[in-house]
């Protein structure tokens, strides 16, 4: 696990003295997201609080009123981590074509395997579609997203609806993408729990890839991915591929392709040959890497010390028939409800034992989710087993609840009648179950 002493450059010390008010976390529901997992992080001064600005602060185009908190682009998707992960939750689609992508982005790439076996990004816009730009750049392009209704019932003869993206581009700069490009839509996932997750030894994760191995429906794989630190193959397991392998990792590529910033993991702007204007004015940025490791640093202790809510309700007899619906229907075949970290002193952790719900693997989905986007050893099918802490919180926090990686699912049922390949048997299981059963597993969702 990454170190996370920091050096906190004079800049960011400035940011303890500025006004915090979107910071503040209180008892309300929806702050349900922001608490710590230390009451050490109530200190002004501790790296959480630092990491806390510096994840709501909007960053500047260069040259910015405030030195070291500017070098926003040349391309970008918001002006803040905050701004796709508000109040540390999860980010939405568009609710139709006549909304902007806000806290969703299309991730794309080229067939063939890039470097260290990764996404090689397309030749001509890159791993990201950007719609946004610094002055002098064009915007890369425009999507937007219709929805087809997908008729359903389940075995007592009750209809539901299921609805499926498809994205439409415009206004594209560099003309269309090509025809073999691969898009991946995703928004942005709740933060909880990630410094938790990230204390899990590789060695367990493995072992429950091997213990799926032996038999059963299910048979989680581990991603391997570039670690750039330490120029080596490392376990994913960050990202909806699993395709980060640490939390430093994720917010220095996150920094990078999200806000334009680059940073020493990631020294470059996401330019191609093809963009000479977006090229010239990365060139032209008065510092390169725009923001040092410190920041990074701070961010991730920041993330890596919001705590999971705790369940809710657990000895409700409706939550607790679920909970038993939920493990005979095999849900917990991959939504596993117990991990164990390792001692860690930074987290304060002496091997916790944690409820995720989650092996942390790729599992095949099956084709109604597949992105057809590979992802180092995921493929087009493959999903890294969603967490499932915090899920009944998220209208709370976010004011609404779309599930799954590009938000298709406007209910927690909708999110189940998705699963396919692997977790086929499960979905059938609940589609199986009578009124009252499904309800109560809802319920038992909810109350995590």
């Amino acid at each position: 696990m990454a170190t996370r002493r920091l050096t906190i450059a004079i800049a960011c010390a400035a940011l303890l003295t500025a006004p915090l008010a979107r910071a503040e976390t209180g008892t309300a529901p929806q702050d349900a997201f922001l608490h710590p997992l230390s009451p050490q992080s109530a200190n002004p001064k501790a790296p959480f609080n630092l990491g806390r600005a510096l994840f709501l602060r909007d960053w500047a185009i260069a040259p910015g009123p405030e030195p070291g908190f500017d070098g926003l682009g040349p391309l970008f998707s918001r002006l803040s981590c905050d701004g796709c992960h508000t109040r540390a939750g999860r980010g939405a689609p568009p609710a139709g074509p006549d909304f902007p992508m806000v806290s969703m982005i299309l991730r794309l790439s080229a067939p063939g395997e890039g470097p260290h076996g990764g996404p090689r990004p397309d030749p001509v816009y890159g791993y990201q579609l950007d719609r946004n730009a610094v002055p002098g750049v064009p915007p890369e392009g425009f999507a937007t997203v219709t929805y087809r209704e997908i008729e359903g019932h389940y075995a007592d003869g009750e209809p539901y609806t299921l609805r499926k993206p498809e994205i439409h581009y415009s206004h594209m700069a560099f003309g269309p993408l090509a025809s073999d490009a691969m898009v991946s839509a995703r928004v942005a996932p709740a933060l909880v729990g990630l410094g938790l997750l990230e204390a899990v030894p590789a060695k367990n994760i493995e072992a429950l890839a091997r213990e799926e191995a032996k038999g059963g429906l299910v048979h989680g794989r581990p991603n391997y991915v570039w670690d750039v630190e330490a120029r080596a193959m490392r376990l994913g397991r960050f990202g909806w591929k699993a395709n980060e392998p640490s939390l430093v990792q994720q917010i220095a590529a996150a920094f990078n392709l999200d806000l334009g910033l680059t940073n020493p993991l990631y020294p470059t702007d996401d330019c191609t040959a093809v963009e000479t204007a977006c090229r010239a004015a990365a060139d032209a940025a008065p510092r390169h890497p725009k923001i040092g490791r410190d920041f990074v640093d701070a961010v991730a202790a920041y993330v890596a010390e919001l705590a999971p809510p705790p369940q809710r309700d657990a000895n409700d007899p409706e939550v607790r028939r679920g909970a038993t619906l939920f493990g005979s229907a095999g849900c917990i075949a991959c939504h596993r409800p117990r991990l164990e970290t390792a001692d860690d002193s930074e987290l304060g952790l002496r091997k916790q034992a944690i409820h995720p719900y989650t092996d942390l693997l790729l599992h095949d989905m099956g084709p109604g989710l597949a992105d057809g986007r590979p992802d180092y050893a995921a493929s087009g099918r493959d999903w890294r087993t969603a967490p499932l802490w915090g899920i009944g919180l998220i209208p709370a926090v976010n004011g609404q609840r779309t599930l799954l990686h590009d938000g298709r699912a406007r209910t927690l049922a909708e999110a189940i009648l998705w699963h396919g390949g692997e977790a086929a048997a499960s979905k059938e299981a609940f589609r199986d179950m009578t009124r009252d059963e499904r309800k109560a597993l809802i319920a038992f969702l909810d109350s995590l």
